[in-house]
């Protein structure tokens, strides 16, 4: 073990200790200590999930990253374990950037991330030199091969760019052999997805692009995933730079999936479908992992990177993962469910059916808190005379409150949280189309202590934010602009 590596155990180790599990959240994997952003390695090994993250344990800002890391039963309940990377080689000595794990037949859990090497070009100012490389290990304790960097620039197609190069993720296919889909760059085309073989995960040749921008969703591509799913193949990307369309996607980084075909005999990628993966304002970087009984579960960077450096640096730690998500694959959509686990942790339901709203605010007895599992479902009570607006306000008080809303006449459902407490200009509020323009609309809200997240119609849609509203504001009320007849199935979630 470097001593860099040694020394970065020692301090998360000691600082961790100075943070209180009410300061955290109560089912959210946050940072052990300092910076979190993308999920890494998300992966099943040897009986628990691993996910790793980047991390810089030093700081509550982006710096030089590390690899944090986290197991856990049930996707749920986390035990941190030592940071599992530190920058401290040749090829890695400015950063250990993301990138995925499998465990290779003889038991080893194998590593393979981006290394990167700031290198000063006048005048183009420092420029981060970004390798494909790979660690070993049991789990715990991970050696990096001799053999690193396993790619660089001399194996990148021509027009590649050698500082746009990253986040590797791994599979093994049915004939045995390895896959690499990893994130690269083309100056004037935007970003690609270049598809690696390997026999061995160590040697890798070029098999082709699997997927590219054709500038059409934003400039570099990052955080790939790929997999198949209930017939089809999915592909996850993280795009910086992107320009709306309608509401489908938003301005700066933001995911999108795109569903098609792949056939494993050529590496085709035929695509069919496009769609924002979130529609809230925080979340990046997702991958996913096939659990023993076959689902296929998400987990994304709960945060943007437009909002995310404006909290004080003297807070311990920043930065959560949204909740694991189930996923599936339905008409073109990919739809997403909290795991099935949580429902374990609802207590003390409360049951509300065909209650009329009419123009009015109302809170309803034994809903409240700031760990909670709502079920909503809205109908107009006249069809032909549709409701004008219905808002649920949540961690809130006599001040603050953040809020999702419809609006059936348009479509439209938005998060906003201009009122949690934020004194700065920075992304409050969102909108998705949603619904039929009946005026009908389910919704299944779950709240923890920094976070709301909000699966609309099975999870054909879903918005995330974070809010850091003081916990004293748990409050929720119903307010609706017309007529509005609602059934809420309420649990407090205990953790």
């Amino acid at each position: 073990m470097s001593q860099v590596l040694r020394v970065a155990r020692r301090y998360e180790e000691e600082k961790e200790r100075g943070i209180l599990p009410e300061e955290r959240p109560a089912f959210h994997l946050s940072s052990r200590v300092g910076w979190m952003n993308d999920p890494n390695g998300f992966s099943y090994h040897d009986g628990h999930y691993h996910l790793f993250y980047q991390y810089n344990p030093y700081h509550s800002h982006w710096d030089t990253m590390h690899w944090g890391h986290a197991v856990s039963k049930d996707l749920l309940h986390w035990e941190y374990l030592p940071a599992a990377l530190a920058p401290d080689c040749h090829y890695d000595r400015d950063g250990c950037f993301s990138g995925s794990a499998l465990t290779m037949p003889d038991g080893r859990m194998l590593i393979v991330y981006t290394g990167v090497v700031s290198e000063n070009l006048n005048p183009g100012g420092p420029r981060l030199i970004q390798t494909q490389n790979i660690a070993l290990g049991d789990g715990l304790d991970f050696s990096k091969y001799e053999g690193n960097p396993v790619l660089a620039e001399a194996d990148l197609p021509e027009g590649g760019s050698p500082y746009d190069f990253r986040d590797p993720r791994i599979w093994q296919s049915a004939d045995g052999n390895y896959r690499l889909a990893v994130a690269n760059d083309v100056e004037g085309h935007g970003g690609q997805i270049l598809l690696f073989e390997s026999e061995d995960a160590f040697d890798w040749n070029y098999k082709g692009c699997l997927a590219d921008n054709r500038n059409r969703f934003g400039k570099m591509w990052e955080c790939p995933d790929f997999f198949g799913l209930d017939g089809k193949h999915v592909l996850l990307v993280s795009a910086q730079d992107m320009l709306p369309q309608g509401l489908e996607y938003h301005n700066g980084n933001g995911t999108f999936y795109i569903i098609g075909n792949y056939d494993p005999e050529t590496d085709l990628f035929s695509e069919e479908t496009n769609h924002a993966a979130d529609y809230g304002i925080d979340f990046y970087a997702p991958q996913t992992v096939l659990t023993p009984d076959g689902r296929r579960v998400m987990i994304a960077w709960m945060q943007n990177w437009d909002t995310c450096n404006r909290h004080r640096s003297s807070i311990p730690w920043f930065g959560q993962m949204c909740i694991p998500r189930e996923l599936s694959v339905k008409d073109g959509i990919l739809y997403q469910q909290p795991i099935r686990e949580l429902s374990e942790y609802r207590k003390d339901p409360v049951f509300y059916e065909n209650l009329l709203i009419r123009d009015r605010e109302i809170r309803l007895e034994g809903i409240s808190g700031r760990l909670l599992d709502l079920e909503v479902e809205l109908e107009a009570e006249n069809p032909d005379l549709l409701y004008r607006k219905f808002e649920i306000r949540y961690a809130a008080d006599n001040i603050y409150h953040t809020s999702f809303s419809y609006r059936p006449d348009e479509k439209v459902a938005k998060i906003d949280r201009k009122f949690s407490g934020s004194r700065r200009a920075i992304i409050h509020q969102r909108r998705a189309l949603a619904g039929d323009g009946s005026g009908r609309l389910k919704f299944r809200l779950i709240l923890d202590r920094f976070s709301v997240e909000i699966f609309i119609n099975n999870g054909q849609k879903v918005m995330t934010a974070t809010i850091y509203t003081d916990m004293s504001a748990e409050g929720i009320s119903l307010i609706a602009d017309g007529s509005v007849r609602i059934s809420v199935s309420g649990y407090r979630l205990d953790f």
